[in-house]
């Protein structure tokens, strides 16, 4: 059976040949630890647990959603008062805002949305594969813009061909970002607007992990720039703060044409977001800021654990202060794909290679900080003993 071509173009997701190889390892009886996949292993707190199942009992829930193209009101107008709170952006929850199920979607519907077969859209390098996906399968065309060290892992304007710019109808970007961890200014927020404006480029700002900032980084959204509503929406999820990574619930934020064009992709395409994870969403973003402020504070210690382990067997660097990952340069000497191979070998630690994310990935591997103590604790050692001086 011959199947689309549009997914002959899409290379395999990294993080499912991760799993397969974790698995295989796995099943021959190696004690194989993952620092390769962002996955909080932290239960979602209680109340949540709690109003998911209050509300399932209620046989009215177990018809369509409510208002199954948007999400539930009551849902919009919660997460408008938490952008609110936490941002100080105004956002109307019935023009503004879309629920979704989890920030992925509101990627691959963006494009659906707006990109017509051969636009060009702009992503970064290193960036989230999975925009380079939604890209192909809505028939654009990618262009990577390279985001490196020594402009704090922020785009340079200048790098994006003027003609290229002309042609682009959308582009990706991630602060705090995946996987360089780095964090958005503000001044860079303003710069993307008049950019943006300059080009008519619809600018979708994917920003699940707004709320995983370490010390002295200031809590920023897209939307807070002046004129941001105008050329582009937020993406953001339950999934990272809240630990409901499975829950699958999340938002778009922003241009109301956007918002609405998105919402007409969702309403042919699914059936909307199941009532009660829809209720238990509200109880996150009403009552649980406190859990956030309790799991920064423990990926802040695993972190300065990696760093410090890091530091023994030569590997000094500041890291940037965004997410839960790492993004770690490789000994002199070697490739990342050698690095991450040796650690796989030597130590039975998978971690995923820099050049899973781009041509400029090269140099680096990234690690996850989203696992048991016990078990991070155990990594570190491992990786200790192997390439101590």
């Amino acid at each position: 059976m011959e199947i689309a071509e549009r997914l002959t173009k899409i290379p395999p997701y990294l993080f499912m040949e991760l799993r397969k190889k974790i698995g295989a390892a796995r099943a021959a009886g190696v004690d194989v630890i993952s620092l390769a996949i962002g996955d909080p292993v932290e239960a979602t707190p209680k109340s949540v647990i709690d109003e998911l199942c209050r509300t399932a009992y209620d046989p009215e829930n177990h018809r369509y959603p409510t208002d199954e193209e948007k999400g539930m009101l009551a849902f919009r107008q919660e997460a408008a008062r938490w952008y609110d709170r936490r941002y100080g952006v105004a956002l109307d929850p019935a023009t503004e805002i879309l629920g979704l199920i989890g920030s992925k979607e509101g990627c691959h519907h963006f494009i659906l949305a707006r990109i017509n077969p051969g636009d060009v859209v702009l992503m970064t390098d290193p960036g989230y594969p999975a925009y380079r996906a939604s890209i192909l399968m809505g028939g654009g065309e990618p262009w990577n813009v390279p985001i490196l060290a020594k402009n704090d892992y922020l785009p340079d304007f200048a790098d994006i061909p003027t003609d290229i710019a002309k042609k682009a109808r959308g582009m990706f970007l991630n602060y705090p970002n995946n996987p360089t961890g780095a964090c958005a200014t503000k001044k860079f927020l303003n710069d993307l607007v008049v950019f943006a404006k300059d080009y008519d480029i619809a600018i979708c700002y994917d920003n699940p992990y707004s709320e995983i900032l370490f010390a002295g980084q200031e809590r920023i959204s897209f939307l807070m720039a002046p004129g941001a509503k105008d050329v582009g929406v937020e993406l953001n999820s339950l999934s990272k703060p809240f630990n409901m990574c499975g829950w699958r619930l999340g938002m778009a934020c922003g241009n109301p044409d956007l918002i609405a064009a998105i919402s007409k992709v969702k309403e042919n395409t699914d059936s909307g977001i199941f009532n009660p994870i829809q209720f238990a969403g509200i109880q996150a973003l009403k009552n649980e800021e406190a859990f956030i402020e309790g799991m920064t504070a423990l990926y802040g210690r695993r972190r300065e654990l990696v760093l410090a382990t890091l530091k023994k067997i030569g590997i000094d660097f500041a890291p940037p202060r965004g997410t839960f990952y790492l993004w770690v340069p490789v000994p002199k000497g070697m490739t990342s794909l050698e690095f991450t191979n040796r650690l796989f070998d030597r130590t039975a630690i998978v971690v995923a290679a820099g050049t899973a994310y781009g041509k400029y990935g090269e140099g680096y591997i990234r690690i996850s900080l989203t696992l048991p103590d016990d078990r991070l604790a155990e990594a570190m050692a491992r990786i200790e003993k192997e390439f101590a001086p």
